[in-house]
């Protein structure tokens, strides 16, 4: 009877304990999710309340962005440049991506979804059209690595719509594990990944990362994102319609085979 005793005892703890963890496991899941879309409203309110986001809200860019005259970077479209477009131009559909350079669950559509993506605009399946935002520089109690990442991928840009591509992808590969960790806001960083994609590390595009030549046109990409009231980042739409692109397990996208599911049957005829 001891003994049976004993082992229910030690069964129990063992289920106790694995209960524990899995309880922990969600609680930091759902914690990083509420971190995210927490930055998120709690920007956004300020932007609604007050009506002065560009001084008040938009982070430390917005001092770096002072006194440098708008350059627009060449291979980008729409008012001021904020579009990075991908693809040809005569695709029949327009695949509309939001992304900011600190968010992890960004991080997880580009990491799971980039080739898809980019193999689909190459052979005409639509599209793509990259909008940026930069809120979580001010959200997560400061920092500079959306604004300065955002401003080396103009860079990359400017280069070529190939370039931006490549640069874009390796920089979300590359991405922290923490949102919290402003990774990006080192120059030397970015311009090291930058030397992963062959061709990049052209005089031009050094100077601009060093001398964060692209800011001023940084700081009316970022605004855009509170123009067209778009609520948190990744933001996926074919076609004008919102898709969900997350899979709901971590940071992970879904799969490419449920991506290109989720784009036929929600484009338009």
């Amino acid at each position: 009877m001891a003994s049976t005793t004993k082992s229910n005892q030690r069964r129990e703890a063992r289920d106790r304990l694995r209960a524990e963890r899995e309880a922990q496991a969600r609680r930091t899941q759902r914690r990083s999710r509420l971190l995210i879309g927490g930055a998120v409203l709690a920007v956004l309110a300020v932007a609604a309340g007050t009506g002065i986001y560009a001084t008040k809200s938009a982070g430390p860019g917005d001092d770096e962005a002072a006194g440098k005259p708008f350059v627009q970077p060449a291979h980008t479209e729409g008012k001021d440049g904020i579009v990075v477009p991908y693809g040809k131009a005569d695709a029949p559909h327009t695949l509309t991506i939001w992304l900011d350079p600190r968010c992890p669950f960004c991080a997880g559509v580009e990491q799971g979804l980039g080739p898809t993506i980019r193999e689909q605009a190459d052979a005409g399946a639509y599209r793509v059209e990259y909008r940026f935002a930069t809120f979580l520089d001010g959200a997560l109690g400061g920092g500079k690595g959306s604004k300065r990442a955002l401003g080396a991928l103009g860079a990359a840009a400017n280069e070529s719509p190939g370039k931006f591509m490549d640069y874009l992808q390796v920089l979300f590969a590359n991405h922290p594990e923490k949102e919290t960790d402003d990774k990006f806001a080192s120059t030397s960083t970015l311009l090291a990944l930058a030397d992963q994609v062959p061709g990049l590390r052209t005089a031009a595009f050094n100077r601009a990362v060093k001398e964060l030549t692209y800011m001023p046109w940084v700081d009316k990409v970022g605004r855009a994102f509170y123009d067209e009231d778009i609520n948190g980042t990744p933001a996926v739409f074919i076609d004008g319609k919102k898709i969900t692109v997350n899979s709901g397990d971590g940071i992970k996208s879904v799969t490419p085979e449920a991506f290109k599911r989720l784009i036929a049957e929600n484009q338009k005829p």
